[in-house]
């Protein structure tokens, strides 16, 4: 049944994978030569994932160093196409600028005869906006908008039309400079002209151009109420106990029915709750860092593995989409690294372990946590039943709660750093697939309900997006890229079991 599910998990992804990468050829080869080689890099990136899922779907055992050369040529072939694209970039800004200082010299003596006529028809135009605007219930005052339609310039951002949008307005024109720069310059204007009252977006239009959107300051993420932090209180609490009692049934005996027991239950309940913690103070210290405000942690208790990890809100308006990457990839980072020390810690204390045993089996239903015992476990993986010491399980519990995040899906960390990476329209894409695979896994395997209860969690509490930075338009940068992309690599390969015919060839179970 497992290798059923595999394949089926297996054929899916290709598909999704072969759907992506013809939907980004056919929007990359608009946009020249630079498109392609932009969409040179996410195949390169790609396909190693690819060849490594197939072959493990056929049994075809890929030894490390067949993996690394994988990785490292990968890499090597994303960095050149990497630098070619940039050096082919800076010929065509090049190019553009010439052309655009020659047509600008044409133009600017019909400029100078049309100044006066267009000033006194736009001038004309704007009252008749403004009386417009006004009649169609915007909240902004006439005084506010005539100053926020001041701060706009032929030099930033030309604005040639304003429409009203929720309790704001959305002017649309032409950007004329680096959108973080603009931005900046934008918004020491605005606050300059009206204080802390509004806010100055940078987004893209369902059209592909820069719009800019203001709104009042008052439309900010709120704060946390006093009701939200007693829940986030009373979360923590059933967490603490259900994590105590997950690590009972570890041991194999309950420990509210057995209190005397207590003493072997808090070496592991201490160490699962310093991978959440790591994983929350990860978060903390990138936003503090950025001066972001979060809410408290609302932590989802689970008496299958303690946990499924926290809910963290933003309390501020993030400024671009670097920083929301590095708010979402500090979280697992950190919870990630400290899991993976007690997993491997684990496994070399485990051949002096007498007292817990498990089955060699369980080792089956990750192929990364599979092969890390392989390594270091050696023959005694082969056997049916092996011993091993319990900070084994905690930690690989830790890597599953990870990698759980890492999901490309609405607000969880793994969905946000799709976001930053990709824009909204492909997150909300991610999220969607990522829906509809839990729910077939959940099909097809129905006696592991973890996939279940993590599908309904992001069905009915973190498919939203977050909203839009304050600068919409700055995409990331290529190392925070290929670092969000190698973190959701790993998590694939601690979700994804082996197959029988590999882990049967690599000696996983007797």
């Amino acid at each position: 049944m497992m290798n059923e599910s595999l394949n089926t998990i297996t054929i899916l992804l290709f598909f999704i994978a072969g759907i992506i990468i013809t939907w980004g050829f056919n929007r990359a080869k608009s946009y020249g030569k630079l498109g392609v080689l932009a969409w040179l890099q996410s195949v390169v990136l790609t396909i190693p994932w690819l060849i490594f899922f197939s072959l493990f779907a056929a049994g075809i055992y890929l030894n490390p160093v067949g993996i690394i050369f994988i990785v490292v040529a990968s890499v090597i072939t994303y960095v050149i196409l990497g630098n070619r694209l940039r050096a082919l970039g800076q010929n065509t800004i090049l190019k553009e600028k010439a052309q655009q200082k020659i047509q600008a010299e044409k133009e600017q003596e019909q400029e100078l005869k049309l100044k006066e006529k267009i000033f006194q028809e736009k001038l004309a135009a704007q009252e008749k906006e403004q009386e417009k605007f006004s009649s169609e219930i915007s909240p902004i005052q006439d005084e506010d908008l005539k100053l926020i339609k001041g701060i706009f310039g032929i030099d930033t951002f030309f604005a040639i039309e304003t429409i009203p949008y929720q309790e704001g307005a959305i002017f649309r024109g032409n950007l004329r400079g680096e959108p973080e720069v603009v931005h900046q310059r934008l918004t020491a204007k605005l606050q300059a002209a009206l204080g802390d009252k509004y806010r100055l977006f940078l987004v893209e239009s369902p059209e592909g151009k820069p719009v800019a959107i203001v709104l009042p300051s008052s439309n900010d993420p709120p704060k946390s109420t006093l009701a939200q932090k007693n829940l986030a209180l009373v979360l923590l609490i059933a967490t603490i106990f259900t994590s105590v009692e997950a690590a009972g049934l570890l041991m194999g005996f309950d420990l509210f029915n057995d209190l005397g027991e207590y003493q072997q239950i808090i070496p592991l309940a201490l160490s699962f709750w310093m991978i959440l913690a790591s994983h929350e103070i990860g978060h903390l210290v990138i936003a503090n860092r950025h001066k972001i405000r979060l809410s408290f942690p609302f932590f989802i208790p689970s008496l299958q593995i303690g946990s499924f990890g926290a809910i963290t809100r933003f309390e501020s308006l993030l400024p671009n989409r670097s920083v929301l990457f590095d708010i979402a990839f500090a979280g697992p980072i950190c919870g990630g690294i400290v899991s993976f020390l007690m997993l491997v810690i684990g496994l070399f204390l485990s051949p002096s372990t007498t007292d817990f045993q498990i089955p060699t089996e369980f080792f089956r239903g990750s192929i990364f946590v599979g092969f890390m015992s392989r390594l270091i476990l050696g023959n005694a993986m082969s056997n049916s039943l092996i011993n091993i010491h319990p900070l084994t399980i905690i930690g690989m519990c830790g890597l599953v709660i990870t990698s759980l995040n890492l999901l490309p899906a609405g607000q969880l960390d793994g969905g946000r750093m799709i976001q930053a990476i990709y824009g909204r329209k492909i997150a909300r894409l991610t999220t969607i697939t990522t829906i509809i695979i839990l729910a077939i896994a959940s099909l097809l395997n129905p006696n592991n309900p973890l996939t279940f209860y993590w599908g309904i969690l992001i069905l009915f509490l973190q498919r939203e997006l977050e909203r839009p930075n304050l600068n919409e338009l700055t995409e990331l940068d290529d190392t925070r890229a290929l670092l969000g992309l190698l973190a959701l690599f790993l998590a694939l390969t601690i979700l994804i079991p082996f197959s029988s015919t590999l882990a049967d060839f690599i000696g996983i179970g007797g």
